[in-house]
C-alpha cells in the first residue's frame, strides 16, 4: 500500500505564500492608516478644533460638546449631548447626563447672587435640571463617586420643598380658604 498523499507542490506552496504576505502587507498599511487617523483625532479634539475622520462618532461628538461646555458655550454643549443620550453603552450614556448635570451646576452657580426673585428662580430651574441629570447619571451607573458627590452638593442648594399647609401660618395642614368647618 503506497500512502503517499501529495498536498501542494513548490508552485503552489509559493503562490499561497505570497498571498499570505500580501494580505498582510495590507493589514499593517490599513493599522498603520488607522493609527495616524486615530493621532489626528486625539490632537483636533484636544485643541478644540473638529476631527477629519470619525465626525459621526459618538467620542467625536462627546469630545466637542466637552470642549464647547470648557468654554462656557453651555446652550451648544447642552444641545450636543443631548443628541447622544440615546447612543452608547450605559456607562457613556451614564457620562452625558453626568456632563448635562454638570452644566446645569456650573451655569447656576455663575448666575447665583442677590435676592432678585428672577435670577432665584433661574438658578432653582438650573439646579433642578442637574439633579434630574445626576439622578438619570446614578440610574445607568451607580458607582461614579463624582456624579454622587455632585448630587449632594446640588441636594444642599436646592431650596428645601416646602409641607404643605406649613408656613406663614401657626396651623399645619392645607390652608383652604372659603370651606366651612365641620361637617355636613
Amino acid at each position: 500500500m503506497n500512502l503517499s498523499i501529495k498536498f501542494l507542490n513548490v508552485k503552489q506552496l509559493t503562490l499561497l505564500l505570497t498571498l499570505i504576505a500580501l494580505a498582510s502587507t495590507a493589514g499593517i498599511i490599513y493599522q498603520l492608516n488607522r493609527i495616524h487617523q486615530i493621532h489626528a483625532f486625539n490632537t483636533a479634539v484636544t485643541t478644540g478644533k473638529n476631527p477629519q475622520t470619525d465626525q459621526e462618532s459618538l467620542p467625536a461628538k462627546y469630545a466637542t460638546a466637552y470642549w464647547l461646555a470648557k468654554r462656557d458655550r453651555f446652550k451648544e454643549s447642552t444641545l450636543l449631548f443631548s443628541q447622544l443620550i440615546e447612543k452608547g453603552s450605559a456607562q457613556q450614556r451614564a457620562a452625558i447626563q453626568h456632563n448635562i448635570g454638570n452644566i446645569f451646576f456650573l451655569k447656576s452657580l455663575q448666575i447665583s447672587g442677590g435676592n432678585d426673585p428672577k435670577i432665584r428662580d433661574e438658578v432653582e430651574y438650573l439646579l433642578t435640571q442637574a439633579h434630574s441629570a445626576y439622578k438619570q447619571s446614578l440610574k445607568l451607573d451607580n458607582n461614579n463617586w463624582g456624579t454622587r458627590r455632585n448630587l449632594d452638593r446640588v441636594i444642599t442648594l436646592l431650596p428645601e420643598t416646602p409641607t404643605p399647609g406649613v408656613g406663614e401660618s401657626d396651623s399645619p395642614g392645607l390652608i383652604m380658604g372659603s370651606i366651612p368647618n365641620g361637617l355636613p
